[in-house]
């Protein structure tokens, strides 16, 4: 094996560990984006289109086409609700038009409670269509009747039925909400009538690069499906769904029925913003949610919920990371205090495989200067020169990708802990310690990501290597340079973890790196 080829490994390895997954989701993820504003009338036109070449997929398929909305998203409130989670209303078409949360921590931009409800997107929570387009025009133009105009759920459910009288067809909407967010819903029609039911929107309240968007479909096996943005060209239909959800970093809605399942349609918007809708003929019966993805809610209603807390490639890992993560802070009382303890705990559990890594690098540097003489020597010879290398990693019992194979091994569960501390709402609000008072967002003050990368900087200067690529050798060297730029936008959570971890690294391969001296002294102290 060529030396070049070997220190290549290992640089990829390094980038693998850290720029791979913050570059991948910094810059490719961004394209999931959502424009903050959007016409309603544009997302209708668009809508009505995609419908027209809709595929249906299912046996016993009526029809799959979602008809378009005929009115406008601002209409009369007809029911208030006040409750624990949030207050929300209820409008004359039968739909959610506000969800306003409650707590102090839930605040935009512009220090407003957050609603979750975005009245420039289509469709509203609970909006119904109709696959007769007559019938639809006339739903749209018709509206409903509440049992009441005021609710209070902050302690208990209460029930509410909402009825709407298009000619032929009843319409009766039951709905019980409950102080935890959640919903059970029941259409019921007098008559068969094809319709369409949604959960909602997507919340479009943190839309970033960092999160991939889109419906997320649990199926009867337990099996996930996200169907991202602009991947939904044609609509499609699903059965045998037991959880569909649209969410964005912190917030979700979405239908669930753990019992009779579930027939959706899944669609998009102008935007090719994923969209969808439970499919249904004369009854729906289904749980519901809007709110935040806050584990402990969503485990309370049931704790298969937990799984629209989605992390991507590495949740199998990132579940229990969370769930650790969560057990400490019950022992801390502090979300900061516990990533400390849990980076120090994971870095003390992979100890072993830095070690081999570590201690495979400083054998490396022994042999650099022997690698080099037959780079020299067998400079027009490959061949030769790979034998040559393998016999003198053989003679000194070196692993060429010693130092590469226990980072590799080691990316996932870094890459979940970063998926963790990404996700977690629990950090919303969150204080640790000094000037750290909302683990959710960037250091104010920038102090943790330029710590972080002066201890890069400080790990570089003692990590042994032998590049003899002069280009690697630059980019390594402005490494802590570009993570510091990246780390600055990142949430202070995320950067307390990398900075704990920097530093444990440093103390490990200062001791690695002692303990090597001391072995290389004894050896020579034997030879003489």
């Amino acid at each position: 094996m060529e030396q070049l080829s070997v220190q290549k490994r290992i640089f990829i390895a390094v980038l693998l560990t850290f720029a791979f997954f913050i570059a991948y989701d910094y810059f490719y993820l961004s394209k999931f984006q959502v424009p903050e504003n959007n016409a309603t009338g544009a997302l209708i036109d668009k809508q009505s289109r995609n419908t027209e070449a809709l595929v249906n997929e299912a046996p016993n398929a009526k029809n799959d086409k979602v008809a378009p909305a005929k009115a406008v998203n601002k209409r009369n409130v007809i029911t208030q609700i006040k409750g624990k989670i949030a207050n929300f209303s209820i409008d004359d078409l039968g739909r959610i038009n506000s969800y306003v949360l409650n707590e102090s921590k839930y605040k935009n931009d512009d220090k407003m409670q957050i609603d979750l409800v975005d009245l420039s997107k289509s469709p509203l929570p609970l909006e119904m269509r109709f696959s007769d387009p007559d019938l639809n025009e006339l739903a749209f133009k018709t509206p409903y009747v509440a049992s009441a105009s005021n609710l209070d759920i902050t302690k208990n459910e209460q029930n509410l039925v909402l009825t709407q009288n298009l000619g032929d067809v009843l319409v009766t909407k039951n709905i019980t909400f409950y102080p935890n967010g959640s919903y059970k819903i029941s259409v019921q029609l007098n008559k068969n009538a094809e319709f369409f039911i949604a959960p909602g929107s997507r919340p479009n309240i943190v839309v970033d690069g960092y999160t991939v968007h889109g419906v997320l479909i649990r199926k009867d096996d337990e099996s996930l499906k996200m169907f991202e943005d602009g991947d939904v060209d044609s609509n499609e239909n699903i059965q045998n769904a037991n959880i569909a959800a649209v969410s964005d970093r912190y917030y979700t809605t979405f239908f669930y029925d753990f019992t009779n399942k579930l027939n959706l349609v899944i669609s998009s918007d102008s935007d090719k913003v994923s969209q969808i809708f439970a499919k249904a003929d004369k009854t729906f019966e289904a749980g519901g949610f809007i709110g935040p993805k806050h584990y402990d809610l969503l485990t309370g209603i049931d704790k298969r919920l937990s799984d629209v807390i989605e992390y991507g490639w590495f949740t199998f890992i990132s579940k229990p990371m969370f769930g650790f993560l969560k057990w400490l802070h019950n022992y801390t009382g502090n979300w900061g205090w516990a990533i400390v303890i849990m980076t120090l705990i994971v870095r003390a559990i992979l100890y072993p495989l830095s070690y081999k890594g570590m201690l495979s690098m400083n054998k490396m540097k022994d042999l650099a200067p022997k690698m080099k003489e037959l780079q020299a020597r067998y400079k027009g010879d490959p061949k030769k020169l790979q034998t040559s290398m393998m016999e003198l990693y053989k003679k000194n019992n070196v692993n060429p990708m010693g130092g590469c194979l226990p980072i590799l091994l080691q990316v996932p569960i870094f890459f979940a802990i970063y998926r963790v501390l990404l996700n977690a709402i629990e950090l919303k609000g969150a204080e640790w310690a000094f000037w750290i008072h909302d683990l959710s967002v960037k250091d104010p003050y920038f102090i943790l990501p330029i710590t972080m990368g002066i201890l890069m900087f400080l790990q570089q200067k003692i990590t042994p290597t032998n590049f003899t690529d002069p280009m690697q050798e630059k980019i390594m060297k402005f490494l802590p340079l570009i993570f510091t730029f990246f780390f600055m936008a990142f949430p202070a959570g995320l950067t307390l973890y990398w900075t704990v971890n920097n530093l444990a690294s440093i103390i490990q391969q200062y001791t690695i790196n002692k303990m090597f001296a001391k072995h290389k002294a004894a050896i020579k102290e034997e030879k003489k």
